[in-house]
């Protein structure tokens, strides 16, 4: 059900040709959020702000005046930082850093992210304490201050800038502010996320802090849940994830992916899932789906967080399976819809994705933002 009411928005011929019923938008100034020293506290100025998990509407003009409302009162909470695209690769680069910022301006103009309303920024970057929840200090000192060796940063994959560090803490506060509005709303989304290769002690394909692990450890520390799933249906294994997580009996992976792919030695999640390369749709979502509600029905999270990689698809240029765009849009169906539908609140990110044609790769992206517009507004959250 949930897939056919997505499914409504769009078009799909010859692929996921273009949204259907999508709105464009004027894009309003973007409105700034500064930090709240006095209470600690996430402050989208003119907008919101947030202290732990609760959050509330200011005028802007005066932080005493304040009417309360809900995140999520003016629509889907979505997550976005200007950094997370700001580092400039080496031209031919495999990764593709501008998608974060394309994804953002195409929300924007299909009208489900609009300033103002919807739209939330990390007021700071996350504290050493909540980095050291998922790494060891020494590492997160290299990394920060560009002291890393030539191995460790061919291993990453990424060459170091000051401004790669600051897009990797603001992804990092980005999925932290995500997982706080999933909490306060029931569903929120980010425009990046899903950092699963990076390890405790070293970052990994791509990956340099995990933000998973981090923000899922963080909840649980804060006692705002006893329990965490992290869903990871990137087509690579969420390794780093897995091994950082491996003793703690307070989250759950699960890992749906490519079996012939990255990282060539696996991991152990609490429940892998590993597919033959040329898996399609129908067995990809079945695969997908009994794993799923096995694992709500057994460990009964109190929180997903959900890391949908478009690498799964047909078209991707690093992936192996072969998953369609109405593979796609069922898929981030049928997962919200069994999690939010089960009274669980899921925070979102985009995971991998590769694609030369960049256009294409954010359309694929910004499938989940639609479905979740949809299901948010279908069950009034």
């Amino acid at each position: 059900a949930a897939a056919a009411a997505a499914r409504r928005h769009w078009g799909v011929r010859d692929g996921l040709s273009g949204f259907r019923g999508s709105t464009r938008i004027a894009e309003s100034p973007t409105r700034c959020l500064v930090e709240n020293d006095a209470r600690g506290a996430f402050c989208f100025r003119r907008s919101v702000s947030t202290s732990g998990t609760h959050m509330h509407f200011t005028s802007g003009d005066d932080d005493e005046s304040c009417a309360r409302e809900r995140p999520g009162d003016k629509g889907l909470p979505i997550v976005y930082h200007p950094a997370y695209s700001k580092p400039v690769l080496p031209e031919g680069h495999r990764f593709p850093m501008p998608v974060f910022r394309e994804i953002y301006k195409r929300l924007i103009r299909d009208g489900v992210a609009v300033p103002g309303r919807n739209l939330y920024q990390p007021a700071r970057m996350p504290s050493m304490e909540e980095l050291l929840l998922a790494h060891d200090r020494e590492y997160v000192d290299r990394f920060r201050h560009g002291a890393l060796d030539e191995k460790a940063t061919r291993k990453i994959g990424l060459p170091w800038s000051e401004a790669l560090v600051e897009r990797t803490l603001a992804e990092v506060a980005g999925t932290i502010l995500a997982a706080d509005l999933a909490l306060a709303a029931g569903l929120a989304v980010s425009c990046a996320g899903g950092t699963h290769h990076a390890h405790r002690d070293h970052g990994s394909g791509y990956c340099i802090f995990n933000d998973l692990a981090i923000a899922a450890k963080r909840v649980v520390a804060r006692k705002a849940v006893d329990r965490v799933l992290i869903i990871d249906l990137d087509v690579h294994q969420g390794d780093g994830t897995a091994r950082i997580l491996e003793h703690d009996d307070s989250v759950f992976t699960l890992s749906v992916h490519c079996a012939e792919n990255f990282p060539s030695a696996k991991a152990i999640s609490d429940r892998d899932v590993a597919l033959p390369r040329g898996t399609g749709d129908e067995v990809y979502l079945k695969t997908v789906e009994a794993a799923l509600r096995e694992t709500m029905q057994d460990f009964k999270p109190n929180l997903v967080l959900y890391d949908a990689g478009v690498d799964v698809h047909e078209a991707d240029a690093l992936g192996g399976l072969r998953l369609t765009d109405e593979g796609l849009i069922r898929r981030e169906a049928l997962v919200l819809d069994v999690c939010v539908g089960g009274g669980v609140p899921v925070a979102a990110f985009v995971g991998g994705g590769y694609d030369d044609n960049m256009e294409e790769l954010v359309r694929r992206h910004c499938i989940l933002h639609h479905v979740a517009r949809e299901i948010y507004e279908s069950n009034k959250m």
